[in-house]
């Protein structure tokens, strides 16, 4: 699973098989924390990230949407700036 971004502590991936990972989201580990958000509601859909983790996911996310729905729907890795 290609690293997207790294901030923070956070990992930022996201698989490259969208016809069976549905819906378009990407994942986050933390130390031991992971979670998945779905990147059009950018709602954690799966996992335990703690909430500060979380609204820096979103707060990150917000940024890049468009950047990773292209990710997405293109399967083209491209690496993303962190959240400064």
């Amino acid at each position: 699973m290609p690293v997207i971004a790294r901030f923070y502590g956070l990992i930022i991936k996201m698989y490259f098989q969208q016809a069976e990972h549905n819906p378009p989201h990407f994942h986050v580990v933390y130390g031991e924390y992971m979670g998945a958000f779905d990147i059009q509601t950018l709602d954690m859909i799966e996992g335990d990230l703690p909430a500060k983790a979380q609204a820096l996911v979103r707060e990150w996310a917000v940024s890049h949407t468009e950047a990773l729905l292209k990710i997405w729907n293109t399967q083209e890795f491209v690496q993303l700036p962190p959240l400064e």
